[in-house]
């Protein structure tokens, strides 16, 4: 935990918002009935600032905007939000990803973070052109991240020869200052020793405490071995309410606007994955929409029809504080959340979970003086 306490994050739908689930994802195409306009991201990031999240995840993919880009012209429009921008190592060189972030991060003051993804959806890299299978994008991962450290800290030209990649007297003109945070998820085997290796944070999704704890367990031996520690991250969506009915009422709604069929179609795409972390989204549901709730307040229906993080935290305020508590617990530093209409969400969270981990000390808004009393209106009896 940070001197600050937890760190709490948002994230930017760059495919477009809705007050339904978005289907698609993680290799298919997906898009909101809310545009993912440039006007209304900068409300969302503003939302996000206002209420105290510290960044941004801002996703990769042939199914939404090019993360770069989007955070590139949003960070004119904020002040002290960090965007946490996420690339995949095959379609960049790493002396331009390690050149484009310290640039990054001189224009936005050091507000850069950085969320590497491998990729394990084979139709969309081989649509970027790239056609490595899951084991070789995995060592090509860690090669990639090898040379962008060095040249983050390196004042003489490095040179590198691996299997898949290779540089000769490469040299940033300015590093990076502060370098950046290294976010990194993977639940497959050959994802462990990378984010031992090279992460800041290992992120996880959404899945019950114990196998939260088996899967930080994993991390911490390898990162032991390797002599470094590791901070760790959880990617999950929210829908706290004033009280439990309603946000299970809530859930019920986001349930039943499902298009018929969009579950089917969803699901037969996403069983084409490559991804360990996708398998296990699917297995908190399989496809079904009765026993949804797989702990308590942890709701497996967002995977229904949305890859990649699939679960939501569904709660009364105090309820949902109480489970992001019993995360950190295990270890969990960083959280990035989510949840439909993204830009109403951050504020249901932001004024009502947040004053209640505030008043118990773990968190403190990244940009307002601790002595500055919250106010939390949808809160009346929140730390009941």
């Amino acid at each position: 935990m940070t001197e600050r306490g937890l760190s709490f994050h948002w994230f930017l739908p760059t495919y477009g918002d809705s007050r339904g689930l978005v289907a698609g994802g993680h290799g298919s195409f997906m898009s909101g009935d809310r545009p993912a306009t440039l006007r209304y991201l900068n409300q969302l990031t503003a939302a996000a600032e206002d209420n105290g999240f510290e960044g941004v995840l801002t996703p990769t993919g042939a199914w939404c905007e090019d993360a770069w880009l989007t955070t590139a012209m949003l960070v004119q429009t904020s002040e002290t939000l960090k965007f946490l921008v996420a690339l995949r190592p095959g379609l960049i060189s790493p002396t331009l990803a390690a050149q484009m972030s310290a640039t990054f991060q001189r224009h936005s003051g050091g507000r850069l973070l950085l969320n590497v993804v491998t990729g394990g959806e084979p139709r969309e890299q081989q649509a970027y052109g790239d056609f490595l299978d899951k084991a070789q994008r995995y060592a090509r991962t860690g090669e990639f991240l090898h040379i962008v450290r060095e040249l983050w800290e390196s004042t003489e030209p490095i040179s590198f020869t691996g299997e898949h990649l290779r540089v000769r007297d490469a040299l940033l003109s300015a590093r990076p200052d502060p370098i950046p945070p290294v976010f990194f998820g993977g639940s497959s085997g050959p994802a462990g020793p990378i984010a031992a290796r090279y992460a800041d944070t290992y992120l996880t999704w959404g899945e019950p405490l114990d196998a939260v704890a088996k899967k930080l367990d994993w991390i911490r031996g390898l990162a032991a071995i390797e002599g470094r520690t590791v901070d760790f991250g959880l990617r999950i969506h929210v829908i706290s309410r004033d009280t439990a009915a309603e946000a299970w009422a809530e859930a019920d709604r986001l349930l039943a606007g499902i298009a018929p069929g969009e579950i089917e179609r969803v699901q037969a795409s996403l069983a084409n994955s490559e991804s360990e972390g996708q398998r296990l989204m699917a297995q908190l549901h399989n496809g079904r929409t009765d026993g949804l709730e797989i702990a308590p307040n942890l709701w497996a229906g967002v995977g229904l029809v949305r890859g990649g993080a699939g679960t939501a935290l569904v709660g009364s305020h105090a309820e949902v504080a109480e489970r992001l508590l019993e995360y950190a617990a295990l270890g969990i530093d960083h959280f990035i959340l989510s949840g439909y209409p993204h830009l109403e969400e951050a504020y249901w969270f932001g004024e009502g979970v947040l004053p209640i981990l505030e008043r118990k000390g773990v968190w403190r808004h990244p940009s307002r003086p601790a002595a500055v009393p919250v106010v939390a209106p949808f809160t009346a009896a929140a730390g009941s």
